[in-house]
Order: C-alpha cells, then structure tokens, then sequence
C-alpha cells in the first residue's frame, strides 16, 4: 500500500510514514494509490465482529504487515475501543428516531473521553504515535488546530505519552465554555494550547504554513492530528462499516449516512467506505451557516472564506469555510488527475475560488458518489432539539441536529439513514436549554472541570509567533541542521 499527494509532488510513501508527516512535501494531502476493496463475503464475515476486531481488520487494508504489524494493530484495537473507554460494548450503539422522522437513526460517536466524535479515531492514534515512535526512537511536536472537539481529543489522546508534545491552536473567545474548559484545564507537561485571535481558518492557515516550511518541520518534528491525517481517517472508515452491519440484516440492505460537515474529514471517511464498496446509498452532508460544502455541492463552486466571512453560530466546531480534506475528494471527482487538482488550489491559496459546474465530472456527481448536501440555521437547530425530545425523548446536541434537520429533508424513503451524533449535549448547554428549557446534568467531574484554573497563550494569527512559542519548548529533532 503506497501514499501519494493530491498535487502530484514528492515521493510514495508508506502508511507509518504518512502517519507521522502530516501535509505532502508538495503542500498536498496524502492518500492510498489505490483504495482497497471490501467484498460481499468481506461484509458477511464481519457481521457480528466486536468493535476492535472489526478495526483491526479494516485498518489493516490501508497498512502493509511489514510496515506495522497486523497483530500489533490488532492489540492497539482492542486496547482502544473498549466499554470502559466508550460507554458500552456496542461503541457505537444506534437509537431510533423514527417517531420524528421513518427512517431516522442515531449512531452514536460520541462516549469517549471528551464527548465528540473525533475521540473516535484520536484514542487510536495516540497509540499508533507512541508505538511508531518507540521503535524509532524519534519524537513527535504534533501541531494542530481546532474549532473545538479535534483539541480536546487530541490532547485527552496524547496527554502523558512518551515522545510527544502537542501544540493546539483554538480560536479565541469562539468555543463553547466546556469546549474551553476540557482543553485550558490541562496541565499535563507536553500539551500548550494556544488561543489565537482570529476563526477556525486562521488557525488552520497557521498549521499549513508552518508544515510547509520543510527545514522547521523537519528541524522541530513537526506533525499533525488535523483531518489532514490520513490515520484519522482509515480510524473514522471503520464506524460507517460498523453502523451498515448494526443497521442491517443483509448485504442486500443499503443505508444511507447523515454527517454534520465543517472540515469534511469525517464525511470523507464515508466516501472512502462508500468507494470500499460498503453499500451506501447516500452520504446527506449537513453543514450550519457556514455552508460553503453545500454551496459546492448544489452549484459546483467552492468559495472559501477569502471572499465571504465565517460565521459565529451556535454549531461552532463546524464554523469552518475551509475545509482542509476537501482536496482529498476532489482528487477522486478528477480521478487521479493531480494537475487539475493542483491548478485548483493554487487559486484556493491564493484566496480565490472555482467553478467546476459545467465539468461532467461535477454533473455526474450525485449519481457517481452519492453526494447531496444541505443547510440547518440557529432557528432551525433549535427547533430539531426541541422536537426530537419532545417526540422521542432523545437530547441531542447542535452539531447533530444540523445533521438531523437535513437528513429529516434529504434522506430517501426507504430504508435506514443514520444520522452520526458527533458530540453530546453538556457541550453546547447554553443551546439546549434554549430549546428544552434545562440544560443538561453535568457530572461531579465536569462540574469540577468547569470550576478549574484554565492556561493558555492568547496572540494575534501569527505563523512567526507560533514557530517561536514551538521552538522555545522543543529541542531540533536529531539529525537535523541548524
């Protein structure tokens, strides 16, 4: 199994390579040469696999034995998902929501440690880190950003583990006060939050130009737990395998996925499995006031943030409008043609935009990957939380009520759809209590947490600064110059 970039640059590699590397050499996002493939009798076997075992066996599609060993990633697995860590044995149990819409699933994502979805894959990959690491004998700075859950997540993932500092980029004053409190609380030596002032895409800009400069990424070691990923997103394949066998009885069954989209990663794992051959009728992308996924989808031109403002809304973690693995999909859209994907970005970059609405590509899209897209307002979250609980007694929180208020109009008739819960309600309780008129119960130790001492480095959106506060905490990876 080989990597290689969206734009078309630098050299194949394998996948604990690509683990550690974050971006391409070429600014691009790294991907298999070739997806593999699940089989009819693939799916069969599954059915009835615990969890762990199931990831073990997927995951190890995307990795050569001899890379990382099969039975090592098998014992990360099962190390990983676990009841103790993710609630229940099912990981990922479904619950109905059919009084409020025929057809409405909940898969939830979203019992592990911070409560979000991305503890999902960043519990595996703080494992598959440490165990990479240990064998070389190298470290690790990982540099990140996030609009809320990715930080949280991350830090929970890496906090304490041997060869590794994490140095976490958050928009200041724009995430909700637990999201705060679960990253700023920490005092763990290798986790350094850093409030920038600024959105998500300021923070996101700041990671792309520090991992494009080769001599400090390579001088400080610098990597990633962004979508930017790929072993985020080989973790994230695993749960829509998982939910088409929890939702069916039959390989003859097709089920259709609803996903709450800000930086796209999470539904891109949808499209990998959909394209594994796992039957998935159709992949509902719902995005909140910042809707420059579904603007593409419906028209076929992406405008990010350079030509529009992003949104403050009470759906942040998704208050993004420039979506880092779009690029990925796009690359698939274009089959493989890293020219034009690379032509396209150079406008992106640039702070510009494209239109690709007379391409036959984007005209045959919907019916070639399954795609439609959607948008859920403040007025109209509101109204879903209200009315799942009402009619169902389930609480939910913003982010996946956006993903049921559009999957409620853009789901198909027949069958199951299965709306990924991608952060529980306690996050966002100023919303719920908006909608319900309570907020929801916090335990003794959130309760503790909110009421903690929070530490963090507040600075305008500057590459030069961030490089400073990385280099004065991190010594120059061995073998490299000065």
């Amino acid at each position: 199994m080989r990597y290689i970039s969206t734009r078309g640059g630098g050299r194949p590699q394998t996948f604990s390579q690509v683990l550690l590397s974050g971006l391409a050499e070429d600014g691009g996002l790294m991907l298999p040469e070739t997806l593999p493939r699940i089989t009819d009798a693939d799916l069969t076997a599954w059915r009835g696999l615990p969890y762990h075992t199931l990831a073990a066996r997927v995951i190890a599609r995307f990795v050569d034995d001899a890379d990382l060993p099969h039975a090592e990633l098998a014992r990360m697995t099962a190390e990983t998902y676990t009841a103790q860590t993710f609630g229940s044995e099912a990981i990922t149990p479904l619950t109905s929501i059919e009084a409020f819409r025929p057809g409405l699933w909940l898969q939830g994502l979203s019992n592990g440690p911070t409560l979000a979805f991305k503890d999902m894959a960043m519990q595996l990959l703080g494992r598959l880190f440490e165990f990479e690491l240990g064998r070389t004998g190298r470290r690790l700075n990982i540099l990140g950003a996030t609009s809320g859950d990715t930080g949280s997540a991350a830090e929970y993932a890496m906090r304490g583990r041997a060869g590794i500092a994490v140095f976490m980029l958050s928009p200041a004053g724009r995430m909700s006060p637990f999201q705060r409190a679960q990253m700023y609380s920490l005092t763990d030596a290798n986790i350094h939050n850093i409030a920038v002032e600024g959105v998500f895409d300021d923070c996101q800009d700041i990671v792309k130009a520090v991992s494009n400069d080769l001599e400090f990424k390579a001088r400080h070691a610098i990597g990633t737990v962004n979508s930017i990923n790929w072993g985020r997103i080989v973790a994230q394949v695993v749960y829509y395998v998982y939910g088409y066998l929890q939702a069916t009885s039959s390989n003859d069954e097709r089920v259709s996925f609803a996903v709450p989209s800000g930086n796209f990663g999470n539904i891109l794992a949808g499209h990998i499995a959909r394209e594994m051959g796992v039957p998935i009728e159709r992949l509902i992308l719902a995005t909140n006031e910042n809707n420059v996924l579904a603007e593409f989808f419906q028209t076929g031109i992406y405008r990010p943030r350079a030509s529009r403002e992003t949104f403050e809304t009470s759906s942040p973690s998704m208050d993004i409008s420039k979506a880092s693995n779009f690029e990925r999909f796009v690359y698939h859209l274009f089959d493989g043609d890293a020219d034009r994907v690379r032509a396209l970005w150079r406008e992106v970059d640039r702070g510009g935009a494209f239109d690709i609405s007379a391409t036959p590509e984007f005209l045959g899209l919907q019916e070639r990957f399954g795609f439609v897209a959607g948008t859920s307002t403040h007025a109209e979250r509101i109204a879903t939380i209200r009315a799942v609980h009402a009619r169902t007694g389930v609480l939910i929180d913003t982010h996946t009520a956006d993903g049921v208020k559009v999957a409620r109009d853009l789901a198909p008739a027949h069958g199951k759809t299965l709306v990924l819960e991608t952060a529980l309600p306690v996050k966002f309780a100023a919303a719920v209590r908006e909608a319900v008129g309570f907020e929801p119960p916090l335990t003794d130790a959130q309760r503790r947490m909110l009421d903690l001492p929070q530490h963090v480095t507040t600075l305008p959106p500057s590459i030069e600064r961030v490089k400073a506060i990385i280099a004065s905490v991190t010594a120059p990876a061995a073998g490299s110059s000065h």
